[in-house]
């Protein structure tokens, strides 16, 4: 499911993404916890749960999505969460 958000959010996939805990590592490595858990609350469809949770409103909501958006889009962070990814650890 969080593999199926992710594919959502990234405009343009060069690559497979890696699946399961290897994908959650690498977001983890690269989101903030509050843009990691929008995006698995994305996958599950409990936004307006966790808005309440982090007392957000819908303004703060939509730039915390933006945020996440332009985050999954960089290349660096495509890069780390592709499949085949040889240079995950090297900046």
């Amino acid at each position: 499911m969080l593999q199926k958000q992710v594919e959502k959010e990234i405009k343009k996939l060069s690559s497979p993404l890696k699946e399961g805990k290897e994908l959650e590592l690498a977001l983890k490595a690269k989101l903030t916890k509050k843009e990691l858990k929008l995006l698995k609350a994305l996958a599950t469809e409990c936004v307006d749960e966790l808005q309440h949770k982090l007392s957000l409103d819908d303004k703060s909501l939509k730039e915390l999505h933006l945020k996440l958006t332009k985050k999954l889009n960089y290349e660096k962070t495509k890069q780390a969460l592709y499949k085949d990814s040889k240079n995950e650890d090297k900046k």
